[in-house]
């Protein structure tokens, strides 16, 4: 990581945090993830029906928060089929070794997203 880069990914998980799409209320979520770069990739179990990808669908600006520090970030879907394939690979390196079951399937059928940091 340069000195620029968070590192946010010596941390098991992060909390997101977006605003609701039809109450405009704070929407909290832990989850794992993987970082690259100034890029945080992570698996949407709940594929493209969970409230929080739903939510940063309508406004992209979401908070990160591991560690005790925030961070803003911009919520994407991940559609490019190169980065997609990082995005499941990395999360699932993360995680696999750590994890007491099988994590293939989640790897191959929960949605990539990423939210890019920008501060």
């Amino acid at each position: 990581m340069s000195s620029t880069e968070p590192d946010l990914d010596r941390h098991d998980v992060v909390d997101v945090t977006t605003v609701g799409r039809l109450t405009g209320r704070l929407h909290r979520i832990e989850i794992w993830f993987a970082q690259h770069n100034r890029s945080l990739y992570l698996l949407s179990g709940g594929r493209d029906r969970s409230d929080w990808v739903c939510n940063f669908v309508v406004d992209s600006m979401v908070m990160v928060r591991a560690g005790g520090l925030g961070h803003r970030g911009l919520g994407r879907v991940v559609v490019d089929p190169i980065e997609e394939r990082f995005a499941r690979d990395t999360v699932f390196a993360k995680y696999a070794s750590r994890y007491g079951g099988d994590l293939t399937e989640w790897r191959e059928s929960a949605f990539p997203i990423a939210i890019d940091l920008v501060s």
